[in-house]
């Protein structure tokens, strides 16, 4: 041991002194790689995850073991791989903002991933998919709106418009009246962000007249009867056919749809909000359009996924049994 080596050695250094606006902007910025929805989602996800725990063991730091068995009880109650995965990043995110290693990452953590791969592989058979609500039943929902109340228009308007959009359910009720660009072809929609689009760089998408179910002409005549100049392009009503200051919910969405398809003679069941943006593929590959024309409207990232909707809309087309069947 040299004396005088130590006394030259640099001092440990000491965490800086931070103060608390300092840490209060960081802290902002971390919070804006998530989008707020997915915040939203992560605390409510983290929250029941802490209220199962309450009686067991500790949720923070929790033991790999611990959420294993926890994801077990939500695959128990029917919840679908991708909301489960949802919760674990849920937890995971919780562990990382208190500084804390992910239960996924700890040792022992492998028994979390064997667990969902267990969760996948019980999943037997295909998703449980709604239908499309093509061009045809698209028809069928807006002969059986009557009326012209604003109701009768908002969801003329909604049906038509969400499925020429190709929107997701989402998307459709975030549209303000300033993401609409009308021009002599058709109109030019904003997409400013989306499920696929975290990060808002945002996307164009072209939404033409048309001639059979006139999406547009279905637009203009709910935003000139319910006098929507900016705002949100989709609302709810109040009793008395009356136009609410808000913005429509996505479930709402959902339930117009199964209500006009109910209406129509339709199984509701069958469908739900995604069926107007699964509609529009379906409708254009029996179109025959370019699978990347169809890419442009629906802006699906996975092409796997738009090819698994294409190839069920051309099953029978060139079916290699047809000259000899």
């Amino acid at each position: 041991m040299n004396p005088a080596k130590d006394l030259l050695a640099p001092a440990p250094a000491s965490p800086p002194a931070l103060a608390a606006d300092e840490i209060a902007v960081a802290r902002g910025y971390i919070d804006a790689s998530r989008a707020a929805s997915t915040r939203k989602a992560y605390a409510a996800d983290w929250n029941r995850f802490a209220l199962w725990c309450r009686e067991r063991a500790a949720a923070l730091p929790a033991a790999p073991a611990l959420v294993a068995v926890y994801l077990s009880a939500l695959a128990a109650r029917g919840q679908a791989p991708p909301s489960i995965a949802r919760a674990l990043a849920a937890i995971a995110y919780t562990h990382r903002r208190a500084g804390k290693v992910p239960p996924h990452r700890a040792e022992g953590g492998m028994v979390i991933g064997d667990m969902l791969a267990g969760i996948r592989r019980a999943r037997i058979g295909s998703p449980d998919r709604k239908a499309a609500a093509d061009a045809d039943v698209v028809m069928q929902l807006l002969w059986c709106i009557e009326g012209s109340s604003l109701t009768a228009l908002r969801d003329r308007a909604l049906i038509a418009f969400g499925m020429a959009l190709a929107a997701r359910r989402s998307e459709l009720v975030a549209l303000d009246v300033a993401d609409l660009a009308w021009e002599a072809k058709g109109l030019r929609v904003t997409i400013r962000r989306s499920k696929t689009d975290q990060d808002g760089e945002g996307a164009v998408v072209a939404v033409p007249e048309g001639r059979r179910l006139t999406p547009l002409a279905h637009l203009r005549a709910w935003l000139e009867a319910a006098a929507i100049t900016e705002g949100p392009v989709f609302r709810p009503l109040w009793k008395g056919n009356r136009t609410r200051d808000a913005r429509l919910s996505d479930h709402a969405v959902a339930r117009i749809v199964q209500a006009r398809a109910l209406a129509a003679g339709l199984d509701p069941a069958r469908y739900a909000g995604h069926s107007l943006r699964a509609g529009f593929v379906t409708s254009a590959a029996r179109a025959g359009a370019d699978v990347w024309k169809i890419q442009q409207v629906s802006r699906h990232k996975s092409m796997q996924v738009l090819s698994g909707y294409v190839r069920d809309a051309r099953l029978f087309d060139d079916h290699a049994g047809e000259p000899f069947l």
